[in-house]
């Protein structure tokens, strides 16, 4: 079949097939995939059993609630940042914190402080080593914004994640940290390791079969936000990890990853009730207003919330 018949089974499968009134977007959205899934069919020469092959491997990912990994790891969820990068562009919005991708393990109503928050639960002190990152939130004329929320979230030293790691305690290393009066924010934490994906789940065995690795640096996660302010979702990678410019979901940016400065001058470590040295990291975040000349940067899709 060539592409123009199968175009024209998909309009007929959904669009004329339809019997009652339906959401015009959502049959927009669903004759273009078809047909470009029939094409693929065709042009490929893909057989029936490996078609059913597939269907089997998307059943097993949305039942490992691993879709969102694998939309990672593909780069689909880059490409809509590159795709958001764009479009900001075209609004003239330029010099503003890079955004990268948000990842699938926010959770939602973690603790919330002004200026300076511990994120860590003390359970992994002995092995960590002790993380404080600090910086300011400016607005896009460059003024320090307080009141701004910066929330942030990072695995423990296993690679896993509060909440859907049940081992750990409810929000070890989630906080959401409002800006204080200068728009400067705080937090004590450890520095985190990198991770990869389950070895055995259904994200590592499509890697697998592309000859590709599954691994992610060292990272910390942020959403920041405030009143009149386009929300940046973003990242910073941990400066000397082996993954840095390798990162599995195409995550790593120019621009989020600053230096890891070790401190071990003992006054700094008394200032910080701390008897060991140190790493910390300064990183401001430089948002963008409000405009409507570019779309929305809010994101609905399914969070946890705890």
């Amino acid at each position: 079949m060539n592409h123009a018949d199968i175009e024209t089974l998909a309009k007929n499968w959904v669009v004329d097939a339809a019997s009652k009134p339906a959401d015009a977007r959502v049959q927009q959205v669903v004759v273009r995939l078809l047909g470009d899934l029939c094409k693929a069919i065709e042009d490929l020469d893909i057989s029936p059993s490996e078609f059913w092959s597939g269907v089997s491997y998307m059943s097993a990912a949305g039942a490992a609630n691993e879709l969102g990994l694998l939309a990672a790891g593909l780069g689909l969820e880059r490409f809509l940042d590159i795709r958001a990068d764009e479009a900001e562009a075209k609004a003239g919005l330029e010099g503003g914190t890079p955004r990268t991708i948000e990842g699938p393990l926010y959770v939602a109503g973690a603790p919330e402080s002004t200026g300076f928050a511990r994120l860590d639960d003390g359970s992994e002190s002995e092995q960590a080593e002790v993380l404080f990152m600090q910086g300011t939130v400016f607005d896009g004329d460059g003024q320090p914004l307080a009141g701004a929320k910066v929330e942030v979230w990072h695995a423990n030293l296993m690679g896993n994640y509060s909440f859907f790691d049940r081992t750990q305690s409810d929000f070890n290393l989630r906080r959401s940290i409002v800006t204080d009066k200068n728009g400067r924010y705080a937090f004590r934490s450890i520095l985190p390791k990198g991770y990869g994906c389950p070895p055995n789940g259904t994200t590592q065995q499509l890697l697998d079969k592309l000859g590709r690795h599954g691994q992610r640096p060292a990272h910390i996660h942020f959403f920041v936000s405030a009143p009149g302010h386009r929300k940046l979702t973003t990242q910073i990678n941990i400066d000397g990890d082996e993954y840095l410019w390798d990162d599995f979901a195409f995550a790593s940016r120019e621009g989020l990853v600053p230096p890891v400065t070790r401190i071990d001058d003992p006054a700094q470590l008394d200032a910080k009730r701390v008897s060991a040295p140190f790493a910390s990291i300064d990183f401001d975040f430089r948002l963008y207003r409000d405009t409507a000349a570019a779309p929305s940067p809010l994101v609905e899709r399914p969070r946890a919330a705890a």
